[in-house]
């Protein structure tokens, strides 16, 4: 099963207007995926909800949008790549809409669902309509333009997330997609050319209904197990067995069925291949980072929301600036050195912060998180590029959506995992740096301050706890950004095993000479 192959790019009319639509539904699902964060405690006492109850408005988007990507291929084939992004972009402005004037807390998580399922498409459906409307030469440039919005949409959602709770009203954080998704919708209606639906494709419902299976088992057991002390947890264990089983027999229902939903032939391009692999590990890092860095900012920092979120936007605009010269080279010379350079830019940021404490400077922080911003844009692009230079055009669809779910899927293991250690490390260092570091110690007797943590006083024993506390927090989350740099460094050996498209091949889906 493929969707049809693609018109001839360089008669595409309306570009430029088919190529702001396909952003605005790319940034309207990027930002959602983080901007609603921030809003959780002004949600919970709207909607009289416990923590444990409100974290699902978040869990059940993730779920519904991680479900519905791997079918997007499918769909697209089905029902036609037009159709399908038309319903996607009204779905998702409409139940938007809903999310806003929720009045419980069940209405809210229903239509979070329903918000997930119609997005999950539009970053797929945009990535594939920008490879159709351009040709190879340009397709560098197209990627660069449509990665803006999958990388700097979940580093600004909490920043402007922040600023719509503070001087609105939570329910604007949903209310902000409206408009876009009006003008998106409208653009798409009047601008993006039409094309054939297969309409006699049947759907692999046994292979849907297991990789579910395996998806929400995987996603609940990340966002619970936390909380729930993991594998010490009946439920956190039902859902590891529940992920296990169900990822096992889409694997082998995949290679075994007649007509699976995902082809198999697209696993024999070696380039996609590597490119999902490299596109998982990329993807742990890419929000983990985030993840890490604003509470660090305002736990550690002492910073407030707002200015913890202006500390991380040049993230993005060290990401922008590095997507637009990454467009550019990446048809001009082996897109590989490029993804190399990325690698080790983004290491090395995350090495310097490994040395950070509370007393680091506004200034090396700001450098860092341009830095971090440039080596993820200077991955990304030529990544992409690579991935579908000898990828057949008929299966872009399918390899867009299958991209966009190991992203999603690495960026859920890289959160769960560093925010587990870091709190498994806290507890850890406390308990060393409360043996070594007593306030009774004869070397630090003679010192006011130590006498000031004098535990004979209520005072002296909560300013002594509370100390060693902040110390564990900066030992823990440099062990955490050590762990990052570790995630992103073996993404150098994965290049070695994609080919690399001659000079100004570019990204052209079966029109790239490889060598």
């Amino acid at each position: 099963m493929a969707a049809a192959s693609p018109a001839d790019p360089t008669r595409v009319p309306h570009r430029a207007l088919i190529t702001v639509c396909a952003m605005i539904g790319t940034l309207m699902q990027a930002l959602d995926s983080t901007i609603a964060n921030v809003a959780l405690p002004y949600m919970q006492g709207s909607l009289s909800a416990s923590y444990d109850q409100i974290t699902w408005v978040l869990t059940s988007y993730i779920i519904a949008a991680a479900i519905m990507t791997a079918p997007v291929g499918w769909l697209s084939a089905r029902f036609g790549h037009r159709r399908l992004f038309i319903v996607s972009l009204i779905g998702f402005t409409g139940a938007s809409m809903l999310c806003g004037i929720a009045t419980t807390l069940e209405e809210m998580v229903l239509f979070r669902l329903v918000q997930g399922m119609f997005g999950a498409a539009l970053v797929p459906l945009s990535q594939a309509t920008m490879l159709n409307i351009y040709p190879p030469e340009r397709r560098g440039q197209a990627m660069a333009i449509w990665g803006m919005g999958v990388m700097v949409g979940p580093i600004l959602g909490p920043t402007l997330g922040g600023y719509l709770t503070e001087l609105y009203n939570w329910r604007y954080v949903f209310f902000v997609n409206l408009p876009f998704g009006v003008v998106a919708t409208a653009g798409m209606m009047l601008f993006l050319p039409k094309d054939r639906a297969q309409a006699e494709l049947r759907f692999d419902w046994f292979g849907f209904c297991v990789l579910a299976v395996g998806l929400s088992g995987l996603q609940l057991m990340l966002d619970r197990g936390d909380t729930k002390d993991w594998f010490s947890s009946t439920e956190v264990v039902t859902e590891a067995v529940l992920a296990a089983f169900g990822l096992y027999l889409f694997v082998v229902h995949l290679f075994t069925a007649e007509r699976p939903f995902v082809p198999p032939r697209i696993f024999r391009d070696r380039n996609f291949s590597a490119g999902l692999l490299v596109m998982f590990m990329i993807g742990m890092v890419l929000l983990a980072s985030s993840a890490l860095l604003a509470p660090w900012l305002q736990q550690l920092g002492g910073y407030p929301v707002e200015t913890a979120g202006l500390l991380m936007a040049p993230r993005g605009i060290g990401t922008m600036a590095a997507m637009m010269v990454a467009g550019r080279l990446s048809n001009r010379m082996d897109p590989r050195k490029l993804m190399a350079l990325g690698v080790l830019v983004l290491a090395f940021s995350l090495y310097r912060m490994t040395g950070w404490t509370p007393d680091v400077s506004e200034s090396e922080m700001i450098w860092n998180t341009v830095l971090q911003g440039a080596g993820l844009g200077f991955v990304f692009i030529p990544l992409n590029v690579v991935a579908f230079a000898t990828l057949d055009p008929a299966l872009r669809t399918q390899a867009t959506s299958l991209l966009s779910l190991l992203r999603n899927v690495g960026a859920a293991i890289g959160i769960s995992v560093t925010e587990t250690l870091l709190t498994q490390n806290t507890q850890i260092e406390h308990s060393v740096l409360s043996a070594f570091a007593s306030p009774l110690n004869r070397a630090l007797g003679a010192s006011p301050a130590a006498q000031a943590l004098s535990p004979a006083t209520p005072q002296g024993a909560a300013l002594f706890d509370q100390m060693i506390n902040r110390q564990a927090q900066i030992i823990a989350y440099n062990n955490d950004f050590w762990l990052m740099m570790m995630m992103a460094l073996p993404v150098l050996g994965l290049l070695f095993l994609m080919r690399r498209p001659k000079v100004g091949g570019g990204s052209g889906g079966g029109h790239a000479v490889m060598d």
